[in-house]
């Protein structure tokens, strides 16, 4: 299920010189459908947003942390959010710059922040949802051991019409 040719990626926290790049990221209203806003970000606010920017999942119930290429360049961004330590299980969400799409990024993430849940954050469960449409995004939470469980019905909205979403699941084994 993980392909053994992953890139070497690192996860960080964000740090002052991502503001272009979030600004890039949280503007595409390509991306807004699948996201909780529908507006644009000023760059003061995302600024604010870095400077205050807490890495307390804990505190916050949500981390996010930027993609690092081998080369030492940012290629995307990857969230756990919705953090429940209760019932220990996250969201987890991911965007990966057009540029850098298709090349293992996305699930060398994925595998990385499923290490941090499992060994660290000690998690049930990751989900993810995704919209029905988005085929790649289905293609990459399977090939990363994720599995569909449900179908939301008009779970997303587009501005115009509502679309199905599909909840993956992804469940940490017990140790016997």
């Amino acid at each position: 299920m993980i392909n053994l040719q992953l890139p070497q990626i690192k996860l960080r926290p964000i740090e002052p010189e991502d503001l272009d790049y979030l600004y890039k990221i949280e503007n595409d209203k390509r991306l807004w459908d699948v996201g909780e806003t529908n507006m644009p970000y000023s760059r003061y606010a995302l600024h604010e947003y870095v400077a205050s920017c807490p890495t307390d999942i804990y505190t916050d119930k949500q981390l996010r942390l930027m993609i690092i290429s081998p080369e030492g360049e940012t290629v995307g961004i990857i969230d756990l959010m919705n953090f429940n330590p209760r019932h220990q299980r996250a969201e987890i969400g991911i965007v990966v710059d057009k540029l850098h799409r298709r090349c293992g990024y996305a699930q060398a993430a994925i595998e990385e922040m499923k290490n941090y849940s499992k060994e660290v954050i000690h998690l049930h469960q990751l989900y993810a949802i995704v919209s029905k449409d988005n085929v790649y995004s289905i293609e990459l939470f399977q090939q990363s051991g994720f599995k569909a469980t449900a179908t939301l019905r008009d779970w997303l909205f587009n501005g115009s019409d509502f679309h199905d979403a599909i909840l993956f699941q992804y469940f940490f084994l017990k140790k016997t």
